[in-house]
């Protein structure tokens, strides 16, 4: 022993090895945490359109719908393999130029290779503005009634 440690006190090897675990167990608290629950949101507002219309925010990957009365919100990536959907006017639908799925304007499955409708984002309102959340993310097999309930009535 050095003369530096001399006043210095012995900790028992145990005492050490459940402090160490008590230190390692606090410092990953805090990640499982973060993971567990939204610590921050992550919303965007856009505003409601004023007659049935689509528009997509290519940056964020989401599509804005006002259809019958209701506004929605929808992943861009189509439910098959994350292909970039595209909007048909002229069918009023939209279209995977992959595998040439269809679907209605509010998401619901039409035909081809997919096998559920359109993914849904959480969205409220507020004012003249639709909010996305894009941590909220539905999927109609996985979460029906949210995905259900995932619009605005107008």
């Amino acid at each position: 022993m050095t003369d530096s440690c001399v006043h210095c006190p012995l900790v028992p090897r145990r005492d050490f090895i459940a402090g160490a675990f008590a230190f390692a167990a606090g410092l990953a608290l805090p990640v499982r945490f973060a993971r567990g629950v939204r610590l921050d949101t992550d919303e965007h507002a856009y505003p409601i359109p004023d007659a049935d219309t689509v528009s997509i925010d290519k940056d964020l990957q989401v599509i804005v719908v006002r259809y019958q009365q209701k506004a929605y919100a929808f992943n861009l990536s189509c439910p098959h393999q994350n292909t970039a959907l595209r909007w048909h006017p002229e069918d009023g639908q939209f279209q995977c130029p992959k595998h040439h799925s269809r679907y209605q304007p509010d998401g619901i499955f039409i035909s081809g290779r997919a096998t559920r409708s359109m993914d849904r984002f959480a969205v409220r309102r507020d004012a003249a503005n639709m909010v996305v959340d894009l941590d909220q993310l539905y999927r109609q097999d996985q979460n029906p009634a949210e995905w259900g309930a995932a619009f605005l009535s107008l």
